[in-house]
């Protein structure tokens, strides 16, 4: 019983509100990348688009099919996101993955919210779905600025 409490605990009332009030939901009409990421382990995917000016998000779209951590996590990315530069998401991405994996400390503000999901650290195989948003914004925004370099 011991393993059904402790998940009772993970899927917290705090991630389900997350969960259920996901920011940009909406996908953008032109966006300077896009990318589309999954996890070979439970099937979830996050699809992002950005649009970068001067370096930072401009505008922001997401499409979420995800378990409710990485739904949890794909919404604190969704609020914090717009004016974020791309070495806040990806230093936010690193340090989300050292909070799971190495029982590092929550990411720096703005996405300091990221910590709700710390007692997923125990459940390995959610690890992917939670890194998504993340790798996903990171990636886009990578190509975004390669697109503007060119």
């Amino acid at each position: 019983m011991s393993g059904e409490n402790d998940l009772i605990k993970l899927y917290s009332g705090r991630i389900l509100a997350l969960a259920a009030d996901i920011p940009h939901l909406d996908r953008l009409d032109d966006p300077d990348a896009t990318v589309k990421k999954r996890s070979p382990l439970c099937g979830s995917t996050v699809t992002v688009d950005v649009k970068v000016q001067d370096g930072r998000v401009r505008a922001f779209g997401q499409d979420v099919k995800a378990c409710a951590l990485g739904q949890a996590s794909a919404a604190v990315v969704g609020d914090a996101i717009i004016g974020a530069t791309r070495a806040q998401v990806e230093a936010a991405r690193d340090q989300l993955a050292a909070m799971l994996k190495k029982d590092g400390p929550a990411p720096d503000a703005p996405f300091d919210g990221l910590e709700v999901l710390m007692p997923a650290r125990d459940y390995k195989n959610r690890h992917a779905s939670i890194l998504l948003a993340l790798d996903a914004t990171a990636e886009a925004m990578a190509q975004a600025e390669q697109a503007h370099c060119a």
